[in-house]
């Protein structure tokens, strides 16, 4: 049995059994925002693109799949698909007016697009404004698989995160993603050996934005609600903090960063330490800057190839 194949097994065994160990919804909580890592990663890691506005495509994932279930009565999948799709339309848009540009002004144009997003889901009356959607509901999956359980509803979520690692883990180890990385590494020769670098990187773009509406309104259907808070600035700047602590350009360093500042928050936003959340947070941000500049899994890496 190869390494990869191994792996494979060992992460779908610790799936199944982590519902029986901490508490099924928490663990969807971390898949989505494990996806919406993956995501944004795709174009950081390996285009070297850097977004501030990917919360744009979380949101519109959401607020497009809250809305289909609670207007429509359309089945819970189709929903999801509604809401991917919707986000990697809104993807291609934006790719298209901002690919051109690179660096900071590739960074301000994705940012104002997203708050630009962020103002009209608050003044839309089909969002809810500061209220958001509520009381959205789960249904049925196919037309038997109950939402409403817990434990049946975190294996959909796992299973819907399977699907997008595994999208994310194709596309990187695909000529399309060698091409990527190619531009990472050293854009004008790329261009000097023929590629179309715009066109590669806007799909990287819509692929990016398509997985992160699906991390979007998966959310949705698990917390039944979505909010302003998927949708504002401050979300982006979450993404890039859990891919930049987990490892950038690496497969798993955005599930770990996710993990971490989920369980953060979770953990130690009640209480007393709630009001210092934040503060604690940029801590380890800046911990992992200085002492882990490959981020946690990039600087294991670093260190088994050193020592193993």
């Amino acid at each position: 049995m190869s390494k990869v194949n191994r792996n494979l097994i060992i992460a779908i065994a610790l799936l199944a059994i982590a519902p029986f160990v901490l508490y099924p919804v928490f663990l969807a909580k971390v898949l989505c925002f494990a996806l919406f890592a993956l995501a944004f990663n795709l174009l950081l890691g390996y285009a070297g693109i850097l977004s501030f506005g990917h919360a744009a495509f979380l949101g519109t994932g959401g607020y497009i799949t809250g809305w289909a279930m609670l207007n429509t009565g359309m089945s819970t999948e189709l929903a999801i698909l509604l809401g991917t799709a919707a986000g990697a339309a809104l993807g291609a848009i934006y790719g298209k007016l901002a690919i051109k540009r690179e660096g900071i002004y590739f960074a301000m144009i994705t940012l104002a697009l997203a708050q630009l997003t962020f103002f009209l889901y608050l003044q839309a009356p089909f969002t809810g404004g500061e209220n958001g959607m509520q009381g959205i509901p789960r249904g049925e999956l196919f037309g038997f698989i109950d939402l409403t359980n817990n434990l049946t509803m975190y294996y959909v979520v796992a299973l819907i995160f399977l699907f997008g690692y595994a999208v994310v883990s194709r596309a990187i180890h695909s000529p399309f993603g060698q091409v990527l990385k190619a531009i990472r590494e050293n854009e004008p020769r790329a261009i000097s050996l023929g590629y179309d670098v715009n066109k590669y990187k806007w799909v990287a773009f819509v692929i990016s934005a398509a997985l992160s509406a699906l991390a979007g309104s998966t959310k949705t259907i698990v917390f039944q609600l979505a909010s302003l808070t998927d949708v504002h600035w401050h979300m982006s700047g979450e993404v890039i903090l859990m891919t930049l602590v987990g490892g950038v350009g690496t497969l798993m360093g955005p599930i770990v960063g996710a993990s971490l500042i989920v369980t953060m928050q979770n953990y130690l936003s009640t209480g007393e330490m709630g009001n210092y959340i934040h503060i604690i947070m940029g801590f380890v941000f800046v911990i992992c800057v200085l002492s882990f500049r490959n981020g946690i899994v990039g600087q294991w890496n670093k260190f088994k190839a050193k020592n193993f």
